[in-house]
């Protein structure tokens, strides 16, 4: 009898489906910042989007260190709702808004003061137009970082308990306010840069208060409601950053090669910058599916170890590596037929149009292949509690082929911005084996987090 209970399936295919699609389309939702940006300010000019795309491959840097910490709080109260234990639930709850508190308005002080500092020790030397723009956005940015890390937390924890359509639905208001406000501002206003932040900055601030109002007054197991669950808790801190601490560094070290390579493509010329921007917020979209499964596997598999359910954790994390696959494949399928017409939206010289068509056509044949095990497979290892292994294999092969391959190819054969990707792809081959190895031998169903 006991042992029925226990092999009790812990979702069936409707929870999944309702944990899933709402992943989906709040994936679709925050990619899309990005591109509508990116959109409105090409409308301003090649340097206007070269700045905006510089700021946001630092802001990626950051808002992934704060990602990762959201990441451990999810783990965490994944792995406790499927002990069934709801204080603790609350306790870890409310760690990890205290945490993303402190983290993201350590950060947002840390650019505003030293934001030209910033910039110029990571980019070097660049067109006086395009600083101007990127401080700008840089410093308006920052300011919505604690909003962006509150929101984080929230979403991180309505996704633990398998409420995906809770942080959707925050997702679609935010996205809202942030087309909106771009197109008053920069269209109506012609604030350009400045109007895209602000446009930012305020739907931020919205969705931040929206969420913690939820997480605060909405009867759900990770609902805050009293104060004793913001006041630290040192055993409940240390497991978030066992997981969040490796996270944060993998993240971190993983986007700080890709701006050390950045400053590589910076010395192609506004043309290739340009085009770069454009094809990583287009090839964004075809990785949707694949995020959004990574982010199922946090609340599905996490649960699974929680209850001491390893066969279940190992069925589940293969049934959501098979449809991060069939999605890849649909959408790189659509980006390749047509790039060009997706590529035409944008405001681009003859020469970046053509850089940014090779660059979507090359990372469709690839990704097909390979980005699922590279970045949706090991979320299921860091749902394990297997977060120091991911963390050192992302950071090695980071830093030995996606880096070293970069300069070799696109500085010393001259292949231009071109190398820079392929070099990636040389990454995600690296780490594909290794987290595939992995997870095979099944060592990471052995480690104990709670």
């Amino acid at each position: 009898m006991n042992k029925a209970v226990k092999n009790t399936p812990l979702f069936s295919g409707n929870d999944l489906i309702k944990l899933i699609i709402p992943l989906i389309i709040e994936q679709t939702l925050a990619v899309s910042i990005g591109l509508i940006d990116t959109i409105m300010v090409s409308s301003v000019g090649e340097a206007a989007v070269s700045g905006v795309s510089l700021v946001d491959s630092v802001n990626t840097l950051l808002i992934q260190i704060l990602s990762a910490l959201a990441t451990g709080g999810a783990v965490v109260c994944s792995q406790y709702m499927g002990k069934n234990d709801k204080e603790t639930v609350k306790r870890s709850a409310g760690q990890l808004v205290y945490v993303m508190t402190l983290c993201s308005a350590f950060l947002m002080l840390v650019v505003l003061f030293f934001n030209r500092l910033i910039l110029r020790g990571i980019f070097g030397k660049i067109d006086a137009d395009v600083m101007n723009y990127a401080r700008i956005y840089f410093i308006l940015s920052a300011i919505s970082y604690p909003f962006l890390g509150l929101y984080n937390a929230g979403a991180a924890l309505f996704r633990s308990i398998g409420d995906s359509k809770t942080s959707m639905i925050s997702s679609l208001i935010m996205n809202i306010l942030n087309i909106g406000g771009n197109y008053i501002l920069i269209f109506i206003f012609n604030l350009s840069v400045t109007g895209a932040a602000i446009a930012t900055l305020i739907s931020r601030i919205i969705s931040a208060v929206f969420i913690m109002f939820l997480i605060m007054n909405k009867d759900t197991m990770v609902r805050i409601d009293n104060i004793r669950y913001l006041k630290p808790d040192n055993y409940i801190i240390g497991k978030l950053l066992k997981i969040g601490i490796p996270s944060g560094l993998e993240n971190g070290m993983f986007q700080i090669g890709k701006l050390a390579v950045s400053s590589l493509t910076s010395t192609f010329g506004t043309s290739a910058i340009a085009a770069n921007s454009i094809a990583s917020n287009v090839s964004s979209f075809s990785n949707i599916p694949g995020n959004a499964m990574g982010l199922a596997m946090v609340t599905v598999v996490g649960r699974c170890i929680g209850a001491g359910e390893r066969e279940q954790a190992k069925k589940y994390s293969k049934k959501l590596l098979m449809f991060s696959y069939m999605g890849l494949w649909t959408t790189n399928f659509i980006m390749t037929v047509f790039a060009k017409n997706i590529v035409g939206i944008f405001n681009l010289t003859p020469e970046a149009t053509h850089i940014a068509i090779n660059l979507i056509h090359s990372f469709s044949l690839i990704a097909i292949f390979i980005w699922p095990l590279s970045f949706t497979l090991p979320n299921t290892l860091r749902a394990a509690g297997d977060a120091k292994f991911t963390m050192i294999v992302s950071i090695f092969s980071m830093w030995t082929f996606r880096v070293l391959s970069s300069y070799f190819l696109a500085g010393y054969l001259s292949m231009g911005v071109l190398g820079v990707w392929l070099g990636m792809y040389i990454d995600w081959a690296f780490r594909s084996a290794l987290f595939l190895i992995r997870y095979c031998r099944g060592r990471w169903l052995d480690i104990k987090l709670v």
